[in-house]
């Protein structure tokens, strides 16, 4: 396994990180073991959840992925070895989970309560906005909303005094954010170093081959500050191995249960089916799993802290965790860079 500095920290991370957002939705408690079991045994100290999952998220599953990830911390006693991620959720259609989506310091101290518990841990290491509370360009909108319709008051400096709060208590170590613009990461950077605050350590945005928008300000933000990128959906949904090409799934796979979500039909579009055939047609000629080159794809950027991979079973999780294995070559690359620039992010 690789590790990168997560941030200005000292805290060291696996490359690869374990998303668990299938935990009690694809995956039963056991299996969700078996996967963190797995994970550590192959060097990964990182792992990634939030208070909304599993996904698609509902009010009778909520809060079971952490409720798993806390009943595996419990039982296997290595708390102190791991680096523990999870998210406060964003302003949308979830009232089960508060009257009130913000991010207001009552809020956020509420969320963090309520995680902990279920983490069965005294604190998290990485704490996270899932998404901004500001109406702005995410999930897969291209131009930004300006209809002057937005209530949202500038609450930032607010959400860092309430971070460094937390950070002061002990309940977490670092600040991070999730489906961030350049505007939103850059101003509470500029904000924490102005007000002697928690600097934000992370980002965790969507990144793959037929969505590489991050490549477009963020990342040299995320250079520059040493905020560096979270990948999340690295195989687009399981669209880039391959499987899904020509409409074909298995009953219970992630296709049909995300058929109506955006940040699932952005890859379904003729445009980025397009695209991600063409992608598994050069791996699949390099004599590659389509899987393994989307994944070193995204572990060789320069931007890159650590890939968030997710799986449905064993066998899938073993070759994400490969891939860190796998450098890709000079000329694979380049053909890569030749799709890209004739077919670029189609599946923003």
């Amino acid at each position: 396994m690789e590790y990168s500095l997560l941030g200005r920290s000292n805290q060291q991370v696996s490359k690869i990180c374990l998303g668990t957002m299938t935990f009690g939705e694809q995956n039963t408690e056991a299996e969700g073991h078996l996967q963190l079991d797995y994970a550590v045994s192959e060097g990964i100290n990182f792992i990634d959840t939030a208070e909304m999952y599993p996904i698609p998220a509902n009010k009778e599953t909520y809060g079971r992925t952490e409720e798993i990830v806390g009943s595996w911390l419990k039982s296997r006693g290595n708390r102190d070895k791991l680096v523990i991620a999870s998210k406060i959720i964003g302003p949308g259609a979830f009232n089960y989970i508060r009257p009130s989506l913000n991010f207001s310091s009552e809020s956020i101290k509420s969320a963090l309560d309520n995680s902990l518990k279920r983490l069965n841990t005294d604190y998290i290491d990485l704490y996270q906005l899932h998404w901004p509370e500001r109406r702005t360009n995410m999930f897969g909108v291209r131009g930004f909303p300006d209809d002057g319709s937005d209530p949202w008051k500038d609450n930032m400096l607010e959400i860092l005094q309430t971070m460094q709060e937390l950070i002061s208590s002990g309940k977490i170590r670092f600040f991070g954010v999730s489906n961030e613009t350049p505007w939103g990461l850059q101003r509470f950077i500029h904000l924490a170093e102005s007000n002697h605050l928690p600097v934000c350590v992370s980002i965790q945005n969507p990144y793959n081959l037929v969505n590489r928008l991050f490549e477009v300000g963020l990342a040299e933000i995320s250079i520059r500050e040493k905020a560096g990128l979270l990948a999340y959906s690295p195989l687009a949904f399981g669209t880039l191995t391959g499987k899904y090409i020509d409409g074909k799934a298995e009953p219970f796979s992630r296709l049909l249960k995300y058929a109506s979500s955006p940040r699932l039909v952005r890859y379904n579009s003729a445009f980025s089916q397009e695209a991600i055939k063409k992608y598994v047609e050069l791996a699949k000629g390099a004599q590659i799993s389509p899987s393994l080159m989307a994944l070193a794809f995204v572990n060789s950027r320069p931007f890159l802290t650590s890939n968030i991979v997710g799986a449905t079973n064993l066998s899938q999780l073993k070759e994400n965790i490969d891939s860190i294995n796998l450098k890709l070559p000079l000329d694979l690359m380049e053909r890569i860079e030749f799709i890209h620039k004739t077919m670029p992010d189609p599946a923003p």
